[in-house]
């Protein structure tokens, strides 16, 4: 899908470059998430309702740092959605984009993906760095609550 404004700039894949009189905005960057979503079991949060989804959290969440194109953080996404079943109203899985929410992984100082944090009452209690099982993940959630 390609845009046209009348400013004399072309964006490509979030380049601008200069165009003949118009701005052609060609796979337009989505629109930041403001609202929680849900797929099946886990929530996709973003910076801007991170803290509502899992700060101020009742139960304790099992938070993903991930991206679209990374294998390994597709790889140990089926884990996570049976986790998700299994630890329902123990533990709330949550999932964030770190190339469509950049604020959050900075602020965790995030530099490799897929990392999960557990957090309770608000902090972190539990970091693991690495795409690993099933068995493993639950030992981590285990241990982190």
């Amino acid at each position: 899908m390609a845009k046209t404004f009348g400013s004399g700039w072309t964006r490509d894949m979030g380049l601008l470059s200069v165009a003949d009189a118009s701005v052609t905005v060609v796979n337009p960057l989505p629109a930041p998430l403001l609202e929680t979503t849900v797929s099946d079991k886990i929530t996709h949060t973003s910076d801007a309702a991170f803290s509502k989804d899992v700060l101020e959290s009742d139960t304790p969440v099992l938070l993903d740092f991930w991206a679209e194109w990374c294998g390994p953080c597709k790889s140990i996404a089926p884990a996570l959605e049976q986790l998700a079943g299994e630890y329902e109203g123990k533990v709330k899985i949550v999932k964030i984009n770190i190339d469509e929410n950049q604020q959050t992984p900075r602020q965790y100082g995030i530099r490799g993906i897929p990392t999960l944090m557990v957090f309770k009452d608000g902090k972190v209690a539990g970091t693991q760095v690495g795409a690993v099982n099933k068995g493993v993940l639950a030992q981590f959630i285990d241990k982190s609550i």
